[in-house]
């Protein structure tokens, strides 16, 4: 470790920094590429042949080029997402307070059974009907 300073460890963990950050943004700038539904198949292969035959250059200018659009896209591509989740838990957790629930009609027959409002043998024939 003599032979190799402190500034100079330095200065390889920053390029090296520097490399992982653009292999990032490669990937990134590749995955943008065909997310896009606005080029059409010659112009995603002509980006992609820029960018791996001249990486670093190709890489950038794509990101001067068409880096609002890659923000808008990704912008979309979370919303879509979001909604799609949202849009799931809705489905899996069933109608709310008021709705027709398998859940909540059964809490409801056993109010009714609780209460004396139906005897258990109407309580059994509606459950299975709810649970049919």
């Amino acid at each position: 470790m003599d032979d190799y300073p402190l500034l100079n460890l330095f200065w390889t963990m920053l390029w090296f920094f520097l490399w992982i950050m653009w292999l990032f943004l490669l990937f990134k700038v590749i995955s943008d590429i065909f997310r896009d539904h606005s080029l059409n198949g010659w112009a995603k292969a002509g980006w992609l042949i820029f960018c791996i035959v001249l990486p670093y250059l190709g890489v950038l200018v794509y990101v001067i080029a068409r880096g609002k659009g890659m923000g808008e896209r990704d912008v979309k591509q979370v919303k879509e997402s979001e909604a799609a989740f949202q849009d799931y838990i809705r489905k899996t957790a069933g109608p709310q307070e008021g709705g027709g629930g398998a859940a909540h009609e059964l809490a409801r027959l056993a109010e009714l059974k609780d209460k004396g409002a139906i005897t258990p043998e109407e309580f059994e024939k509606a459950k299975a009907k709810v649970l049919a």
